[in-house]
């Protein structure tokens, strides 16, 4: 079972704003881009449309603090934490921190977290609320206080 993932990446140039600063609204792609690959590590399924079998997980709650910037060209750790695994739903922690030769600085820049609801589709095509799978949960675990601390 796994608690925690991080994931690099390079500051780009469409990501800034006049003065090199990146705009807030990447961090919200990037939080969803470590989720995405998290996901894809341990095989669980985000979206599945197959008849009988249609499950997604939408947002209901996202956030992001922001305590320093991050400029063009700097490399970023975005890291994710299983904060919370509900009866239907999943809350993630985010914490993104600059590397710097490799390393990944103990200041942390951003702090961000998303929360989705496993659903599944209804007989007219709507999504309604379904219980987190067996299979999803038995692969997850929440972060410790000690890791969410951190």
């Amino acid at each position: 079972m796994r608690s925690e993932f991080t994931q690099t990446r390079n500051v780009e140039f469409a990501e800034t704003d006049m003065a090199g600063i990146v705009h807030f609204s990447n961090y919200f792609r990037w939080m969803e881009s470590c989720e995405m690959a998290f996901c894809r590590e341990l095989a669980l399924p985000l979206v599945d449309f197959s008849p009988g079998q249609a499950t997604g997980w939408p947002r209901v709650n996202v956030h992001c603090e922001f305590h320093a910037p991050f400029r063009f060209g700097d490399v970023v750790q975005v890291q994710l934490l299983v904060q919370k695994i509900g009866t239907k739903a999943i809350t993630y922690a985010f914490r993104f921190r600059k590397v710097v030769d490799g390393q990944a600085q103990p200041a942390v820049l951003a702090r961000g977290g998303i929360t989705a609801v496993c659903v599944g589709g209804t007989a007219e095509g709507g999504m309604i609320s379904q219980a987190i799978p067996p299979e999803v949960r038995a692969k997850l675990a929440p972060a410790t206080p000690e890791q969410l601390a951190g």
